[in-house]
């Protein structure tokens, strides 16, 4: 155990003495990103490959305490079951590196956030070694923390990612000490949100924020989409002149895409909009008449709204298939919320999921291989709160097989409510959160 602290000490004041390797600092990078992830998703086997124990290895654990635990390094070869799967998210930041030959090691700063969103600190080390063509860790020292309450800080902190659904990689876009949600994916790569009724763009590249003028919009919530053709784009808003004396009074608008004063489209309230016909003429929105909501469509340039539903219960989420074929949506006429799909004059309706979570807002991807969807573990009945114990399936359309690409994690409102897929199909934006 000595010598392997006196090992850490000397590598830490080596410095940087010799060329790092692009090709081996992205691999560790990503070594650092799957061990965390195959640990909160119970990957027992995926979480194995991250390690390799050697005589001098060690996990070396300080509590904010005092405490201290010298834990063998085969239980990070070989975890229980019992230790693996919690769920939750962590962030990586304050990154330094060290590679020395097929030695090396990284030390950062984490933020893990458990799935009922509560945040814990810590500064980690890892010692790692070449093991054939692969980085390895064979060593770690962490120390916990404890960060002094900001009394500036907002009750909620927004955790912008996105998930790659081909090698699982989550990347944290941005971490936003405030209220952030439904990013939609731009083509020119950027997302739009929404925030405290105003409305975002968070450019990709350069990670800044910048608002988007909405004109006399400005109590937009999380329903908000692109059009086909990147031009315009649908807000649901407040209609607070609005002389209807239902509690919620939201309407469908479109506007420009850069920004501008938005034009209203559905007449009644409520109104939500999810989803946008791919040859730009129709809208599909969530809608309440007469006690009951159900899915409605409605030109772009306004007019008498179409009903497509008439089940008891709420049926919500419309999107429409890019092959122009079916809207998919979520549905509670069963008792319990699943996802269904139809054709688009809302005929032939068809179950597609039918499981014990509660299943809501599913996007099928650009290139029609795909849904996503967001699962709730507990049975939400007719509701998509915010704060709840969340993940992100994945269906093959072809198939029907489902998988998980996210931990559990805290989320559920403003996650994934409107279309969040990348313009290749590849990845997907989304929104978890920790709470003060």
């Amino acid at each position: 155990m000595k010598l392997s602290l006196v090992l850490c000490a000397t590598l830490l004041c080596a410095g940087v003495a010799h060329a790092q390797s692009d090709n081996d600092s992205i691999a560790i990078l990503k070594l650092l990103a799957k061990e965390g992830l195959t640990w909160r998703t119970g990957d027992r086997k995926g979480h194995s490959e991250c390690w390799e124990v050697r005589p001098q290895s060690f996990v070396l654990v300080s509590m904010g305490d005092g405490k201290v635990m010298d834990i063998p390094a085969t239980v990070m070869k070989d975890p229980s079951s019992t230790m693996v799967g919690n769920g939750g998210f962590a962030v990586h930041s304050n990154i330094r590196m060290n590679i020395n030959g097929r030695s090396a090691w990284v030390a950062h700063d984490e933020v893990s956030i458990d799935k009922e969103g509560r945040e814990s600190y810590t500064k980690e080390l890892r010692l790692l070694e070449k093991v054939a063509n692969d980085w390895k860790f064979v060593g770690q020292s962490m120390h916990a923390y404890k960060v002094p309450g900001d009394p500036n800080k907002k009750d909620t902190t927004s955790y912008v990612q996105t998930v790659d659904i081909t090698t699982g990689e989550i990347e944290t876009v941005k971490v936003i000490k405030d209220h952030f949600e439904a990013p939609n994916w731009h083509p020119d790569n950027y997302l739009i949100m929404n925030s405290r009724g105003k409305l975002y763009s968070l450019d990709l590249s350069t990670k800044n924020i910048a608002p988007i003028n909405s004109g006399s919009a400005i109590a937009c919530n999380n329903d908000h989409g692109i059009s086909p053709d990147r031009q315009w784009l649908a807000i649901s808003n407040n209609a607070v002149t609005d002389t209807s004396r239902k509690p919620y009074r939201s309407a469908v608008y479109i506007m420009p895409i850069k920004g501008g004063e938005p034009r209203r489209i559905t007449p009644e309230v409520p109104s939500y909009w999810h989803g946008w016909s791919m040859d730009g003429k129709t809208l599909a929105y969530c809608a309440e008449r007469n006690g009951n909501y159900d899915i409605y469509s409605i030109s772009v340039k306004g007019g008498k709204e179409k009903r497509l539903t008439t089940t008891e219960g709420l049926d919500d989420g419309p999107d429409y298939s890019t092959d122009g074929r079916y809207i998919y949506f979520n549905s509670y006429r069963t008792g319990h919320m699943q996802i269904w799909r139809m054709q688009t004059d809302g005929s032939h309706p068809e179950q597609l999921t039918f499981d014990e979570n509660s299943n809501w807002f599913a996007h099928p991807s650009p290139d029609n291989k795909w849904i996503v969807y967001i699962s709730y573990l507990s049975d939400e009945k007719q509701s998509h709160l915010f704060g709840k114990q969340v993940k992100l399936r994945l269906m093959d359309l072809a198939t029907k097989e489902i998988i998980d690409i996210t931990p559990v994690f805290f989320g559920g409102q403003g996650t994934i409510n409107v279309p969040s897929w990348s313009p290749d199909s590849k990845k997907l934006a989304f929104v978890a959160y920790s709470i003060n």
